[in-house]
């Protein structure tokens, strides 16, 4: 989905890898991943938080991925948008625990 003109495929010792810089830095960013879990909970006392995420999300989607992508579209939506952040964050949020790693994998490989 990234922007690449080479096809690279990633081997499965740095997708493993990936994965566990992932999980470690969930654990380190749990407390703003609650924010904004909470401001989609309460959207009218705090929009601004969930809007500012949200916005810096979908920049970053235009700046590094393939935006001709069907499945890179599919993020774009803003209509599918809010269910596939909150799924994702929701399993950023679960990576703090013991199963974190597994979890995180297991998320992956069904995307």
């Amino acid at each position: 989905m990234r922007k690449s003109y080479v096809t690279n495929n990633i081997k499965p010792n740095e997708f493993d890898a990936l994965i566990r810089i992932t999980v470690e830095m969930s654990k380190y960013l749990y407390p703003y991943i609650r924010e904004i879990m909470k401001s989609k909970e309460d959207i009218e006392m705090n929009s601004v938080i969930w809007n500012d995420f949200n916005k810096r999300f979908n920049e970053l989607i235009k700046e590094r991925f393939n935006i001709d992508s069907i499945r890179v579209k599919k993020l774009l939506n803003q209509a599918e948008n809010d269910e596939i952040i909150i799924k994702s964050l929701l399993i950023l949020s679960f990576c703090i625990s013991n199963q974190g790693y597994l979890k995180l994998k297991n998320f992956l490989y069904d995307f």
